[in-house]
C-alpha cells in the first residue's frame, strides 16, 4: 500500500525570483536536448569545488523541462507518485472539481477506490488513469459535435 500523498509547495515555498532564472536558463539548456531527443549530461558545482556530471535520458530531460516551466512561472508544484493512495480532497483538487462530484463518481462506481476505515482512497494510479479517459471521451464527444455541425452546413 502507498503512502498518503500531500500537497507541498516547492521548498515549503513559491519559487524566488533567483530560482526562477534559474530555472529559465536551465530550460534553455534542456529545451535542444528535448527536441533532439538525445542523452544529456548534466553537470553540477559542489559548494566544496568538486563537480559531477550525470547522463539524463530525453524522457527525464523532459520531465524536468516540464518541471522548470512552472517554476520559471512561479507557480507551485505537486508530485504525485502513481503509487500513492490520494484523499478525496486531493484526487477532486487534481481533477478539478468539488469533492461531493467526486465523492458522487466513486459511489457511482466510476473511478475505483478503498476505504480505509470509513475514509474513502484513490490510488493516484486509478486517478490518473480515469482522468485520462474523461479526456478522451470529451476530446472524442466535441470532434463527434464539429464532425455533425460541419455535416448541417
Amino acid at each position: 500500500m502507498g503512502m498518503a500523498a500531500h500537497a507541498a509547495k516547492l521548498g515549503g515555498h513559491l519559487p524566488t525570483a533567483e530560482m526562477r532564472a534559474a530555472a529559465e536558463h536551465l530550460s534553455q539548456l534542456l529545451i535542444p536536448r528535448v527536441r533532439a531527443k538525445s542523452a544529456t549530461i548534466v553537470g553540477f558545482k559542489i559548494q566544496d569545488g568538486a563537480e559531477e556530471s550525470v547522463s539524463i535520458t530525453p524522457e527525464m530531460a523532459g520531465l524536468l523541462l516540464e518541471i522548470m516551466t512552472y517554476v520559471r512561472k512561479g507557480q507551485a508544484i505537486t508530485l504525485v507518485p502513481v503509487d500513492n493512495y490520494l484523499t478525496t480532497q486531493q484526487a477532486a483538487d487534481i481533477l478539478n472539481v468539488s469533492r461531493p462530484f467526486l465523492v458522487k463518481l466513486l459511489e457511482a462506481g466510476e473511478l475505483h477506490h478503498h476505504k480505509i476505515g470509513r475514509h474513502r482512497r484513490i490510488l493516484a494510479n486509478d486517478l490518473f488513469a480515469y482522468r485520462d479517459k474523461r479526456d478522451e471521451d470529451r476530446s472524442k464527444a466535441l470532434s463527434d459535435l464539429i464532425s455533425s455541425d460541419a455535416d448541417l452546413y
